[in-house]
């Protein structure tokens, strides 16, 4: 024991330590920062969009992408000439009556009675991928459409630039949509949510998730 408290008084032994914990609070504030800044700019540059059925139940579920068909459609019918993000929310907001109505309509159509709520704010999303695109967990501005008790599984998507249209058995993104993002995202952002094919990209990316996973990062607005 004796041995061990002067190993650690050695002022050698000491130098190393201190050189060594201030080289890891170095990197770990520079990982952290990097992971929020990447998170918020991906996160600025997407509307998404996000139904919640009713319950698990195989009708509601059916309903649930009733409904999602609709709103796109008419997503899609709007949004056709927005180029970026704040211009979209924009127009969901003036329309957000439309929406509701759209969906109370879906719903009754198929011999529903459920209400629905619309939401359009910051809400927190998973991991998810559409075609080659994948986004990482976080907080985002979104469209919620929440349909009766809000109790069933939930369908994720991007409204701008319009991911939801993904032919889901090519897995392609349209190029008009990648354009959009590209625009919004630095070269390595983009290429950070688009080539799973690169290593220290992929390592990075799951830093992302680590760091929203334990609430270290606070993209929430």
């Amino acid at each position: 024991m004796k041995k061990i408290l002067n190993f650690i008084k050695n002022p050698k032994v000491k130098m190393v330590t201190i050189l060594s914990f201030l080289l890891f609070a170095y990197t770990s504030i520079c990982a952290i920062s990097y992971a929020q800044n990447v998170s918020t700019d991906i996160a600025d540059s997407v509307f998404r969009l996000h139904v919640i059925a009713n319950s698990d139940s195989d009708e509601d579920q059916n309903l649930k992408y009733i409904v999602r068909d609709n709103l796109l459609s008419y997503m899609k019918e709007i949004c056709s000439n927005c180029t970026n993000k704040e211009e979209a929310i924009k127009i969901v907001q003036e329309h957000s009556k439309d929406f509701e109505q759209i969906a109370k309509n879906t719903i009754t159509e198929q011999g529903y009675s459920y209400d629905v709520k619309i939401n359009i704010g910051n809400f927190e999303f998973p991991t998810k991928t559409y075609g080659d695109i994948s986004l990482p967990a976080g907080y985002y501005d979104a469209l919620r459409v929440e349909i009766g008790e809000a109790k069933g599984r939930n369908w994720w998507c991007v409204m701008f630039p319009p991911l939801c249209f993904v032919d889901v058995s090519s897995g392609v993104v349209p190029d008009e949509s990648k354009e959009v993002m590209e625009e919004n995202l630095d070269e390595e952002e983009y290429a950070l949510i688009s080539d799973d094919s690169n290593n220290e990209l992929q390592f990075k990316f799951k830093l992302i998730e680590l760091f929203q996973e334990f609430g270290i990062l606070t993209a929430k607005k």
